[in-house]
């Protein structure tokens, strides 16, 4: 979609000599991850990539980017990525792809975090289920407890109806609250409950948010 492509270009255009970088996850980070390989081979660019997925170190490896790991880098310089929602306060829902959980570490330990979405992802209020990581161990418990909270969970399943599987090994539940007043009170409450790992409300982790549209990218931060 040619509109994410020019986010993801706007976005890779950041990246400097020397960068420490996010990799994300998801349809538009798959074509940041793309440019990012073009700019290595005409620039020469010396960088290397923290891959958030197994699929997203997969495609870096193809396109020629040097891989490293938070266990050798803790701090990153400038982490891309896209977003299922983002709403007038830059918060975002994620996961859509199912690696929020490595995602938000990698935003966590980013001096800059810049999301790529074309326009149809910008919203008010974030408004579309919450996709939650949880131990597969007590998944229905923590799905009642989910509840509580407000939401109607549903387990992800694959597509021939088995239980999808993160690159942690776990499941995720899909939590539709309808309207999301406080992203910021409700990703606190959902980490709270026992057998969560972690949830795709990102509130106050952008710095900012470029969009891609039919006239060309607007930044907002």
């Amino acid at each position: 979609m040619e509109e994410k492509r020019k986010a993801a270009v706007s976005a890779v255009g950041l990246v400097k000599d020397g960068d420490i970088v996010g990799l994300g996850t998801g349809s538009t980070a798959r074509y940041a991850i793309l440019e990012l390989g073009k700019k290595i081979e005409k620039e020469e660019l010396d960088i290397l990539g923290i891959p958030t997925s197994k699929a997203t170190e997969a495609l870096a490896k193809k396109c020629g980017i040097p891989l490293t790991t938070l266990q050798e880098y803790e701090v990153i310089d400038i982490d891309i990525d896209g977003a299922d929602q983002v709403d007038s306060d830059l918060n975002l829902i994620k996961g859509g792809g199912g690696a929020h959980t490595r995602e938000k570490i990698v935003a966590s330990c980013s001096k800059r975090l810049v999301i790529i979405v074309d326009d149809s992802k910008l919203v008010k209020k974030l408004n579309i289920p919450v996709p939650v990581e949880v131990l597969p161990f007590s998944w229905k418990p923590t799905a009642s407890k989910i509840k509580e909270l407000g939401a109607n969970p549903i387990i992800r399943q694959t597509d021939d109806n088995r239980e999808y599987i993160t690159d942690n090994k776990n499941f995720i539940l899909d939590c539709d609250f309808g309207l999301i007043k406080d992203p910021r009170k409700l990703e606190k409450e959902l980490n709270e409950v026992i057998g969560v790992i972690e949830n795709g409300i990102f509130a106050g982790f952008t710095c900012e948010v470029h969009v891609g549209s039919k006239k060309g990218v607007n930044i907002l931060k």
